[in-house]
């Protein structure tokens, strides 16, 4: 199902504020901007709510913040996808940058996918807040017993380490306030870098948009009965529906041109 799942395919062209509510719903969170499931969490529980029990939920992060720990979240989902033979291959190191059309394309596909699976109908029997608390502290409990036995060395560093940090006090407490007076002066400088990456982005997604439309009007062009089993709107259509991004689409659209062309000169 998967690997059928190509860019002109509907599921491409749900909107935002639908992902969002699609997601909030069923498992009960409260995201409001796409990049918030950058993680990989949100994307494990959905596939563990389309198949109870197959993630295990004890492994996935939901306080993920470093690229580390997304990593490990994906990983866990690839996993999965591998056990349910889902041919799907995850960008992770374009996801985990929390670049929000990398992450609604993904989260695209999985909503097409989930309800190719059970039919957009919720799963009642499926509590994702206990799901959630209970992997939390079966992953707490294994890190416990970890960080335990480096406790004991972190006492005797910190002990050690007492009578060089009281040296070091005095300077640290100058060099303190000199942080905070170069941090406050970089605000209006992030600021403007943060207005910049939005308007970026929304650039892009114009962009994007307008080269959507384009090829929708190819693929309506293609369908026309008049030409629909021409051999250019058969190729065109090949094209436009390669699953992914299958890099062989446009050789097979090429050889099917030069095949047609080829019996259409023996009937000749």
């Amino acid at each position: 199902m998967a690997s059928n799942i190509g860019m002109m395919d509907s599921a491409y062209f749900v909107g935002r504020n639908e992902i969002l509510t699609w997601i909030n719903n069923r498992l009960q969170l409260n995201l409001s901007r796409i990049e918030e499931a950058a993680s990989g969490a949100v994307q494990c529980q959905m596939i563990d709510m389309t198949y109870p029990g197959v993630v295990p939920m004890h492994k996935v992060n939901f306080d993920a913040k470093t690229e580390y720990d997304m990593i490990q979240n994906y990983k866990v989902l690839q996993e999965v996808f591998n056990k349910l033979k889902i041919e799907k291959h995850i960008e992770v190191n374009r996801l985990v940058k929390g670049r929000p059309l990398d992450n609604l394309e993904f989260l695209q596909w999985l909503k097409r996918y989930c309800d190719s699976v059970n039919g957009g109908i919720m799963n009642e029997n499926y509590n994702p807040v206990e799901r959630r608390v209970k992997g939390g502290k079966e992953r707490n409990s294994k890190g416990s017993h970890k960080s335990s036995k480096s406790l004991q060395a972190n006492n005797l560093h910190n002990s050690a380490s007492g009578d060089i940090a009281g040296i070091n006090k005095n300077s640290v407490s100058k060099q303190g306030k000199t942080g905070v007076a170069a941090t406050s002066g970089d605000v209006p400088a992030l600021s403007k870098e943060i207005a910049d990456l939005k308007l970026s982005v929304d650039l892009l997604e114009k962009e994007r948009d307008f080269y959507f439309a384009k090829l929708r009007d190819i693929e309506i062009l293609c369908q026309t009965p008049e030409v629909e089993n021409l051999p250019m709107a058969v190729a065109i259509k090949k094209i436009l529906y390669a699953a992914d991004a299958k890099e062989s689409a446009l050789e097979e659209a090429q050889e099917y041109i030069s095949r047609s062309a080829e019996s259409g000169e023996t009937e000749e």
